[in-house]
């Protein structure tokens, strides 16, 4: 059941709203026809159009990928050999739908599998994983499928496993305990016996991610498992209350806060498979902090970045971050004796970040040296430093651009590879490019030339790398390049938006604003009706997400629906998204823009941009803006209304973290620093709660949460609606019961009541009466 409500109203404590039509402006009636017509352009409905778009593939070996292609009749699982340039069925699709269907118990159709992965295993039979679901098929003869685990594992046990190197054991974590399995037999061995609750090995904790997953890192001979003991028993507790007849159910687990004097920290080990021996490293327990994100574990694999092993497994090196991120220290241990070296340690004004998308030191101690990351001249680059010293030898790469992700770093030949950003002249800053460059320095290579965003996967020996390039306008051509100058071997995929434009579809306009400042370039994409009338006036809705670990636009590569950007604008909106000043991807002062004063949210940029727009065309309608966002873009929201609320007239805040002292302690620490009460009770966090400015409220306001949201807590919504109540303001609230942070089954319904509030509050018109959104059942 969802719950709407009106402040007005008094259900118990919780104050519950209608969200009524309100006195809204004679305007236009909308049928269902109309949503309809809008929903055409929904992600369901148009990513199926886009045929033949290959954004990744995966090596099986040095010369052979899968990768899925899509057309009108399906998705087809393909096999390609890089020595013929030829592609081939990866395996019998037909097969193994009957094997699926057949141990499932319904008919799967061979075109609509919707598999995130398969491996082929040592026998021969398919590993696959459909939906979130393992099944182990063997397709000879009388095809058959097992039902695996659900989750990443290749073993059969019910947690999830980490692959030893050698593939022959997989790591879990089990009653806070670290076990292993051997892979043939199924055999499981206890390594750790003195695990208690909430002082576990290896187990995964952030607050607002909380898994059953392994967090640990193999050495490369599979003889020893780098990981830590997780000391959360005097971490403070989130607790959620859910919605059913009878004694609700009640979720708790350990979450630290800002400025909590006990947070969660990690004592950092080395176990050795044979011995069962656990060496803990001589060092007091460090923060459980990370140089990119705020998990100990972030990167696209999900396992623990920031520790390398030496190739002989006889070190390790690892980075210690402070608890405010502004000090990183890079450390190496003995695996031996347990002791630990401080090679060298940089300190930032704001924060310390060790790449954008992915940890980008590397340690190399056969030439007794380190590459490391820095921003220290205003843009993410790389240098080269002495392991013995602890000394700058010089930089690898110079001037202006980032470096965002080193893919591949070969010690023998001295070559780095990496993915960079900024560093061609005359190209869209956000477009990611490929390069390498010599250890030694020099001019970094272009081995991706063209001016569009490049995803990038490397063979496992690094010769070849396959290469996905588009644009938001532009799909993606994915092509075989070789690693050594770029130059294309084969092509193996072109993006067709044929039948996607059959329906009318029209792509998003890139656009350029100048920032708060009148002279910084901001980027965005703005989105028109397909039916845009150059003589009529439009309102205008600007979608927001202020970071600052990532901004409104999303990725710079081709994607059909971006959120509901184009449907919204279907109902008669210009729909833009601006990544402000205080988002990532640009110079360090760039990102920096607001540190501190994360009350900011980017609003000065978005209201700067907006009033550029509608200066530079005259049918946008600046007496009708609205904004809406979620997570982080739900507090922009809520912000933007409270703090200008001549500006904004409707908003819709979606699971906004409101409050960053109510959230988990890594994030708000890190952008706005550590808690400072002074002896007044005043703190630097008063600003940036929106309880705190809801009184300046003035246009229309929508606050949505899911009620077992265990990421940003339902009770960051309750403390803007509390404030709301008292400061006597209307408003609309809806609390969809169960639902975590995305709201799951009832996405669909949000995004309805969004086109609701917009074309009631916003255009001044009257939607259909519950329109049913029709996503495709499969």
């Amino acid at each position: 059941m969802v719950l709407t409500a009106r402040s007005s109203r008094l259900i118990g404590a919780l104050v519950m709203s209608t969200l009524s039509a309100g006195v809204a402006a004679q305007g236009r009636t909308l049928t269902a026809d109309d949503y309809a017509r809008a929903e055409r352009f929904v992600g369901y409905n148009t990513t199926p159009l886009v045929d033949h778009a290959v954004p990744s593939v995966t090596w099986l070996d040095n010369d052979h990928f899968w990768y899925r292609d899509h057309d009108a009749s399906g998705d087809h699982y393909l096999r390609f050999d890089a020595t013929t340039g030829k592609a081939e069925p990866a395996f019998d699709q037909a097969r193994l739908a009957a094997a699926l269907g057949k141990l499932l118990g319904k008919p799967v159709d061979a075109n609509k599998l919707g598999l995130t992965g398969f491996v082929v295993a040592a026998d021969g039979r398919l590993n696959v994983n459909l939906r979130g679901k393992h099944y182990l098929c063997d397709l000879k003869q009388a095809a058959v499928c097992t039902a695996g685990k659900d989750d990443e594992a290749s073993g059969v046990g019910n947690e999830p496993g980490v692959l030893s190197p050698d593939k022959r054991s997989e790591a879990f974590v089990r009653d806070w305990n670290l076990w292993v399995r051997d892979v043939a037999t199924g055999k499981e061995t206890e390594l750790t016996i003195d695990g208690v609750e909430n002082f576990g090995y290896a187990t995964d904790n952030a607050g607002w991610k909380h898994t059953n997953k392994a967090i640990l890192v193999w050495s490369p001979d599979s003889k020893q498992i780098a990981t830590f003991q997780q000391d959360q028993r005097k971490t403070g507790e989130m607790v959620l209350v859910g919605t059913n007849v009878g004694h609700p159910k009640v979720e708790k687990w350990k979450y630290p806060l800002v400025g909590d004097k006990d947070v969660t920290m990690i004592e950092r080990v080395i176990v050795d498979l044979d011995s069962h021996k656990v060496l803990r490293l001589k060092m007091p327990a460090d923060q459980h902090r990370s140089t990119l994100c705020d998990d100990v574990s972030c990167g696209r694999d999900g396992g623990w970045d920031d520790v390398q092993w030496a190739p002989d497994a006889s070190t390790l090196a690892f980075v210690s971050s402070s608890r405010d991120h502004k000090q990183a220290w890079f450390r190496v241990a003995d695996a031996s004796t347990g002791e630990v070296r401080t090679v060298f340690d940089e300190s930032v004004p704001t924060y310390y970040e060790s790449g954008d998308g992915k940890v980008n030191w590397h340690y190399l101690p056969e030439s007794k040296e380190v590459v490391w990351f820095s921003e220290r001249n205003n843009w993410g680059n790389l240098y080269l430093y002495d392991l013995g010293t602890g000394k700058l030898k010089h930089a690898i790469t110079t001037g202006e651009g980032n470096v965002t992700e080193v893919l591949k770093l070969d010690a023998k030949t001295r070559t780095l590879w990496f993915r960079g950003v900024g560093r061609q002249q005359g190209v869209d800053p956000y477009y990611q490019q490929f390069y390498k460059v010599s250890l030694d320095g020099g001019e970094p290579g272009l081995l991706a030339p063209e001016p569009a965003d490049h995803s990038i996967t490397l063979s496992p020996d690094g010769r070849l790398f396959a290469d996905a390039y588009a644009t938001p306008t532009t799909p993606s051509i994915t092509v075989l390049r070789s690693a050594d100058d770029g130059h294309v071997v084969n092509t193996i995929a072109k993006a067709d938006i044929a039948r996607l434009r059959a329906t009318g579809w029209l792509p998003p306009e890139p656009f350029t604003v100048k920032a708060r400042d009148g002279k910084t370039t901001l980027y965005g994409l703005m989105f028109k009706p397909t039916h845009f009338d150059p003589n009529k006036k439009y309102p205008i809705v600007d979608y927001i997400y202020p970071g600052p670990q990532t901004g409104s636009v999303g990725t710079r590569s081709f994607n059909p629906a971006r959120v509901d950007h184009q449907a919204l604008a279907e109902l008669g909106f210009i729909v833009v998204a601006i990544d402000g000043m205080g988002t990532p991807g640009r110079s360090k002062s760039f990102h920096d823009a607001y540190f501190g004063n994360i009350g900011d949210n980017t609003l000065p940029d978005q209201v700067a941009g907006l009033k550029e727009l509608g200066k530079q065309h005259a049918w946008i309608d600046l007496d009708r803006v609205g904004i809406w966002g979620h997570s982080g873009g739900g507090n922009a929201t809520a912000d933007a209304m409270f703090r200008y609320p001549d500006f904004f007239k409707v908003g819709i805040a979606e699971s906004g973290n409101h409050d960053n002292r109510n959230y988990e302690d890594d994030w708000a620490e890190k952008w706005q620093g550590l808690l400072v009460t002074d002896k007044d009770g005043k703190s630097n966090y008063d600003d940036q709660a929106n309880q705190s400015h809801a009184a300046d409220l003035k246009g229309h306001l929508l606050l949505a949460h899911g009620t077992m949201d265990d990421n940003v807590p339902p009770y960051e919504t309750l403390l803007v609606v509390d404030a709301l109540i008292k400061a006597n303001k209307d408003f609309d609230l809806l609390l969809i019961p169960n639902a975590h942070h995305a709201y799951g089954a009832a996405a669909n319904y949000m995004m309805r009541k969004r086109w609701d509030y917009f074309v009631r509050n916003l255009a001044g018109d009257t939607p259909p009466n519950e329109y049913t959104m029709k996503p495709p059942k499969d």
